[in-house]
Formats: structure tokens, sequence, C-alpha cells
């Protein structure tokens, strides 16, 4: 059986790392997990063109959102996001799916946060969709997203209402009082906060997506402060867990050696 991860760039992905070893670990032998660049014009074709041997496709940018677009079916996470890094393909059919929300809830439970009433995201971009989801499911009451472009969070609106979260809006230049809520996910580019200062609030929670270089400027500078900081590995493999059991049928997944296996790679990168 077959597997893959899609977007553009995908060459220095590391989820063949992780699924290939739990297939290893797992004794499913005639699996492979392999990756292909493709961007938004070419998913239908890409879609179109597998045989019954393949299971199942990992999507990253910037495929996320044409993803709803390609599929049969749509779980409620999903359609509520409005963006899918996940296609289930089983019986002719296939099924969108969203577990970067369910996987930052994983990861985050890791470090003991599973609840988090007020919510702080930097960044509007695809990747704040997920973190609405993961806001959500912690019973979050109120999500701020601090934002460049102010603008760009009026396209969270509909994700946010459908999701029961309230969204509040602030500019970039407001965002030193983010870490006074009590889980911060940033979801923005390398770079972008590096010159950022936040006012931390002891036991406030950091999520950076990023992970390399590590730690981020602003997950040193939160780690100074006395606040739990978890990374952008810990999110790539919790949601990759949740795709190797849709994709394989098999659950639990052998999550130490996909973690292994994950850290090992990335530290010869």
């Amino acid at each position: 059986m077959q597997a893959a991860v899609l977007g553009k760039p995908v060459e220095h992905s590391l989820s063949p790392a992780i699924h290939n070893a739990g297939y290893r670990a797992a004794g499913l032998n005639g699996w492979i997990y392999t990756k292909h660049e493709c961007d938004e014009s070419g998913l239908a074709r890409f879609v179109d063109g597998l045989d019954e041997t393949w299971a199942g496709l990992s999507l990253t940018m910037p495929l996320k959102e044409i993803a709803l677009a390609v599929a049969d079916e749509t779980t409620p996470l999903a359609e509520a996001i409005g963006a899918a890094n996940t296609l289930v393909l089983r019986d002719g059919r296939r099924l969108a799916d969203n577990t970067d929300a369910p996987g930052m809830v994983d990861a985050l439970a890791e470090v003991g946060l599973e609840q988090a009433k007020e919510v702080a995201v930097l960044g509007a971009g695809g990747t704040a969709r997920g973190a609405l989801g993961a806001a959500s499911q912690l019973g979050a009451e109120v999500v701020t997203v601090y934002a460049r472009r102010r603008e760009a969070v009026v396209e969270l609106e509909e994700p946010a209402e459908r999701l029961g979260v309230e969204l509040r809006s602030a500019g970039w230049d407001e965002a030193v009082i983010a870490g006074r809520a009590d889980l911060v996910v940033s979801t923005v580019p390398k770079g972008v906060t590096d010159a950022l200062r936040l006012d931390w609030r002891p036991g406030t929670v950091l999520f950076d997506v990023l992970y390399d270089p590590w730690p981020t400027p602003l997950a040193a500078q939160a780690q100074n402060e006395g606040a739990r900081v978890v990374d952008g590995l810990a999110l790539l493999l919790a949601q990759a867990v949740r795709q190797w059991t849709q994709f394989t049928g098999t659950d639990p997944a052998p999550v130490e050696a996909m973690r292994e296996a994950l850290y090992e790679t990335a530290r010869r990168r």
C-alpha cells in the first residue's frame, strides 16, 4: 500500500521519516510513504491518477483549502475549519479530514495543557485555522488573532463562527499582551517573531509551529520567563500519528518509534 505527502515546496518534508518508521515498527512491510511536489492546480489531477493501492495523502501548503473540493466527503471538523491536511482513500471514496487541530491538542496535553479559556494566535494565515480548531477543542471562550494585516483576520470569521469561538482582531503592535493568555500559538514563518517581545504571564503555554532553527527567539524568550513551550516537531508528530492510524486502520500507532525517527532525522538536517 502507498501513502504520500503533497505540497509545494515539499522537498524537505519530515513526514516520510515518521510514517515509514511506523510501518517498520508495526510490521507493515508492504507499505511505503513518499513525497510529491504538487500545487493547487495539480491536486485533482494527481488524485484522479491514483489506483487502489493508495491509502491516503498528507497535504501541506498550499493544498489545505483546495483539498475540500477534491473530496467526496468531509469530516465536520475539516468542514468547520475550512481546511484539510488529510485525504483518506478507501473503497473508491475520498474523505477529507483535519488532523492539525486535534494533533495540536494532543501535543499540548503532553505538557499538561488540556483547557484554555483565552487563546492568542500570532498570524492569520492558513495555520491559524488549525489553531482555531484546537482552541475550540480546548474550550476557549475567546481567541484573539494578532496580525500584521488585520484585514486578513476577516477570513477567519466564518471558521470561528462555525467552531463556536469568539474571534477578536488585534494589530501586530498590540501583540505584547498576547503572553497574558492561557495559550499562545505562533503560526507565522521563520523570522517574523524574532523582534517580538511579549509580556509573559506565569503558566502561559507557547506553541510555536516552527522547529528549525530551535529554539526560536520567541521560544527562548518564553522559556526564560517561565512559560511552557511546545515546538513544531511535536505538532508534526501528533498530526502524523492520527493520519497513520486512518491510513493503515491500525490503532494504536507505534508512537515512540515514529517520534525517534522524526527527531533523529531532524537532528541530521
